[in-house]
């Protein structure tokens, strides 16, 4: 064990921790939940705390010594290598600053050794003085959860997106000659092909496509260099646009200062429109989870339009039972990313005055929600939609039977006499095109050309 002071007094530490007193103290305080912030978030504070020692460098306030050795530990935290020290809580000191000061007490003490020092010696380099120097909990932390999110949203869940989307059209190619009953109010509605269906389930997802990037575009606006308030308080003049430049050059992500850094400090709304599109997106998917599960229903006593593959057994009682885990499993997902946007939303509305304090379980929930997004639409298209196959005869069947071809009648004999021929047809379980011959209201050929199914449905 090693001993460490900060403001409050004394503190025991592991000998072997880069981090120190204060993180220690949030251990101690915040046994919640054994969640921490991900690796993509600890990335985005190491990407800060590097941009911020270059931008005091080279504006005069620290010496080129601790650059170096300040910037190396910041960039051994960018590279994942000391994430087993970020080891405060997800529910912590509001605004992060717990959060904060971890990363800070890490990257000094590691400069520390770097510069041929012991742990804990902060006279050689300072986790406030030095590492935090012109920042502040209410800047880095907001600007951790924009970097963090931009990039997930960039090399996780837009490309988990394109790939269902590309795997609905091409199932939208593939039963595209395969006609079928349309259902609305889950009842019998005129034809449609198996293909329009799934055609509208990728414009869908494609929809949600631009919406993310739009909504990504808001994060690219940082506050960092508004220091505690907006003020810029401690910051030198230059800070702010420089740790920006920096931020740019490492990332390769053409982010941008706030206009207003009081706005930007004061609210998180950015993450708050990610969030909402991202809850766009888990609606979307339920709706195809769901139909997914719809059309395979059965397979004898249900649509079986679709057959999915098996990919584990369905039941601990029943034999041979197989069901539909991975729109399951996708469902499940969607519904936490729902209850996760239902947090943000609350804890970004909880800013007051200059700050929000609620930062840290916006990181955690928002960062979260692009992980499983991310991950269970990648599960789902590779181990399910890519593999669903089509019951031609079975779809066929449904689009003769359905008592919506009554439909195509109006034209030709009117709406009142077209819901006669469809009750008949409920009645005497004959399909319309029958009922229509016999009653000679059609000849054989006049039925087949205006009871079409396939022309019914359009080009």
């Amino acid at each position: 064990m090693r001993i460490e002071k900060d403001t409050l007094g004394k503190v025991k530490l592991p000998d072997n921790a880069y981090y120190g007193a204060q993180t220690q103290r949030a251990v101690g305080n915040f046994p919640i939940s054994g969640l921490r912030l991900p690796r993509r978030f600890i990335r985005a504070q190491g990407i800060v705390k590097c941009a911020a020692v270059r931008a005091n460098g080279s504006l005069g306030q620290i010496s080129k010594k601790l650059v170096r050795a300040i910037e190396k530990a910041a960039s051994e935290v960018i590279k994942g290598m000391y994430d087993d020290q970020f080891v405060v809580d997800v529910y912590q000191a509001g605004a992060g600053t717990s959060q904060n000061m971890n990363s800070n007490e890490i990257i000094a003490n590691r400069a520390i050794e770097i510069l041929g020092g012991t742990r804990g010696d902060y006279r050689v380099v300072h986790p406030n003085d030095h590492v935090n120097m012109a920042q502040s909990t209410n800047d880095t932390i907001p600007t951790s959860i924009y970097i963090s999110s931009y990039e997930a949203v960039r090399d996780d869940l837009v490309p988990a997106l394109l790939l269902i989307q590309n795997a609905l059209n091409e199932k939208a190619g593939e039963f595209d000659d395969i006609v079928k009953s349309g259902r609305t109010h889950m009842q019998d509605a005129v034809p449609i092909r198996l293909g329009q269906e799934f055609s509208g389930y990728a414009e869908a997802v494609g929809r949600d496509i631009e919406r993310i990037r739009r909504a990504s575009e808001s994060l690219l606006s940082l506050p960092i260099g508004g220091n505690a308030l907006g003020t810029g308080i401690n910051a030198v003049p230059g800070f702010r646009n420089t740790v920006v430049r920096e931020i740019r050059k490492i990332t390769g992500i053409k982010f941008r200062s706030c206009e207003n850094l009081f706005e930007g400090i004061q609210n998180v709304n950015p993450a708050l429109e990610l969030s909402a599109s991202l809850r766009g997106v888990a609606v979307t998917l339920t709706k195809i989870a769901n139909d997914i599960r719809l059309l395979s229903s059965g397979p004898r006593t249900g649509f079986a339009e679709i057959q999915l593959p098996a990919v584990q057994p369905g039941s601990s009682i029943m034999p041979g039972k197989v069901n539909p885990v991975m729109a399951e499993m996708l469902n499940m997902v969607c519904y936490q990313v729902m209850g996760n946007d239902t947090t943000i939303a609350y804890a970004t509305q909880a800013s007051q005055l200059e700050l929000n304090v609620m930062m840290p379980v916006i990181a955690h929930n928002i960062l979260f929600s692009i992980e499983i997004l991310s991950n269970g639409i990648k599960a789902f298209t590779d181990k399910c939609l890519k593999r669903i196959k089509a019951d031609r005869s079975r779809c066929n069947a449904y689009a003769d039977a359905t008592l919506a071809m009554a439909t195509a009648l109006n034209p030709v004999i009117g709406y009142s006499s077209a819901a006669e021929i469809a009750k008949e047809s409920y009645r005497s379980g004959k399909t319309v095109k029958q009922v229509s011959v016999e009653k000679g209201l059609l000849s054989e050929r006049e039925a087949k050309k205006v009871l079409d199914p396939r022309r019914l449905t359009g080009k």
